[in-house]
């Protein structure tokens, strides 16, 4: 084995303390792959209202941290938990995160979230110094961190502590950037200068996400498409010119699946569990989800499992388009999620519309996420852009086929089964179009009519394996080459 890293991995959430989409499985599954490669891995992230109510254990480490990266921010106290093997640290501030939503409620973001945010990383980087743990690598994720690497080229680039410490920095998101108006930058704690079209300064406001891309040594996405697309225009969301003049210093790497947690062989939340050798129980666990469901508890009808957000993003205006026609199909579908109240509004009318067919959940519900894994034929994921998308690889494994958009992770996961029969695990489509996500439809539809081709199918795609293991190494060879040398 090589050398073992000090990683701290820094994330806005973390499954299961704190969750509102993959990157809380991600920054949960990840460190846990890492550790079990020998690396000493902490995780860091805000103490939310939710962690507390939930009854996580959380032991108090210190009080009133306090530190010159902070400037004249309030103190914080440390917390820590210790399960799976990974230590994750809690930064507790009552001012900034005792609050019922993590990012913002009915809709809204929070107004001071600029305040809140980078108060979080200066406390990070001031965790690591109070409790003795010098990371060789810093591992941000997403624009709640992103202000790490600056405050390590600025405000701390004196500081011995912090020498030689290398930060890389993980896009899960592209439009989801942070930004704010420029009187933001009075609180952050950086030179007034910086705000510049080199620095922070994006169209007049201030963008964490931009000062993660400069400022870091190292640059990833999620998956290898979704590195190519944040190049260029139509993904780049303003930023793909920066990327591109970065191209040399990112990576994508597809994330992984904590099979632990996701596989029917193991899943808690199922009954009965199997595999495959015992695929026939995947029939029971459809029926329990049909009764569940309040749909016509008919097994030989395809039933296609859809949980996201409900957002424009996941292509949900397409699919909403596209219902009146899949109805004609007599297909029945289980949908799970929340999003934007118009797109709320749009299913459940659809649901009531079509009562035989149709189960809208407007609710975040794990064990309804896994149940429908475990319970539906097909998965369906028509998103207009996904930087790596997790389901599809859950659906897999569950045997339950994806139906997706040929975007980001979506297409560097699936292969389409009637291009290659032989390596083949769900069907693709590319126009982001009601047509063309109805020919997907229909070709899955017509392959489930025929048993034996539908049963090689579901192995097939059993037998693939997106477990962390792959992803883990390859940002391990990432740390080790960035530990190992200067920034290019």
């Amino acid at each position: 084995m090589n050398k073992s890293l000090n990683i701290l991995f820094v994330s806005p959430e973390v499954f299961p303390f704190a969750r509102t989409g993959g990157l809380a499985d991600v920054s949960r599954s990840l460190p846990k792959a890492l550790v079990s490669l020998g690396h000493d891995v902490r995780v860091i992230m805000p103490f939310y209202r939710c962690v507390s109510e939930s009854g996580f254990k959380a032991d108090k480490l210190l009080e009133n941290i306090r530190h010159p990266v902070s400037g004249r921010i309030f103190g914080f106290d440390l917390f820590q938990n210790g399960s799976d093997g990974v230590t994750t640290y809690f930064v507790r501030n009552e001012k900034y995160f005792s609050r019922d939503g993590l990012y913002g409620t009915a809709g809204a973001d929070y107004p001071d979230n600029a305040l809140r945010f980078s108060f979080f990383s200066k406390a990070a980087l001031a965790a690591v110094k109070a409790v003795g743990f010098r990371p060789d690598i810093i591992h941000c994720n997403d624009w709640q961190s992103a202000l790490i690497p600056l405050y390590l080229r600025s405000r701390l680039a004196d500081d011995a502590y912090y020498g030689g410490i290398k930060t890389l920095f993980t896009v899960h998101n592209l439009a989801y950037q942070g930004v704010f108006g420029k009187k933001s930058m009075r609180g952050l704690g950086v030179p007034p200068d910086l705000f510049n079209m080199n620095g922070l300064e994006f169209h007049g406001k201030v963008n964490f996400m931009k000062a993660g891309i400069i400022y870091s040594d190292a640059i990833s996405t999620v998956s290898r498409r979704y590195a190519r697309e944040v190049m260029t225009p139509e993904y780049g969301c303003g930023l793909e010119g920066l990327l591109k003049a970065r191209e040399h210093d990112l990576s994508g790497i597809l994330n992984g699946v904590d099979y632990d947690v996701w596989s029917p062989e193991k899943d808690r939340f199922i009954t009965p569990n199997y595999g495959t050798g015992s695929i026939e129980n995947k029939r029971i666990c459809k029926r329990r989800l049909l009764e569940y469901a309040r749909l016509p508890a008919s097994v030989d009808r395809p039933l296609i499992g859809c949980v996201t957000r409900l957002v424009h993003q996941k292509g949900m205006d397409i699919l909403a388009d596209a219902m009146d026609e899949l109805m004609r199909l007599d297909v029945g579908i289980v949908m799970l999620g929340r999003g934007d109240n118009s797109y709320e509004r749009v299913f459940t009318g659809l649901a009531k519309k079509y009562p035989a067919n149709i189960s809208v959940r407007k609710e975040f519900n794990d064990e309804l996420a896994h149940r429908i894994e475990a319970g539906c034929d097909m998965f369906l994921m028509p998103s207009r852009y996904e930087p790596c998308g997790l389901n599809q690889m859950y659906s897999i494994r569950y045997g339950t086929i994806p139906i997706v958009r040929a975007t980001g992770g979506l297409d560097d996961v699936i292969k389409d089964f009637d291009k290659d029969r032989g390596k083949g695990n769900g069907f693709k489509f590319g126009p982001a179009s009601k047509d063309a996500l109805l020919y997907a439809v229909r070709r899955a539809v017509s392959c489930f009519e025929d048993k034996p081709l539908w049963k090689k199918l579901m192995l097939q795609a059993m037998s693939c394996d997106f477990s962390w293991d792959r992803s883990a190494g390859e940002y391990v060879k990432l740390y080790e080459r960035l530990s190992g040398g200067e920034r290019s």
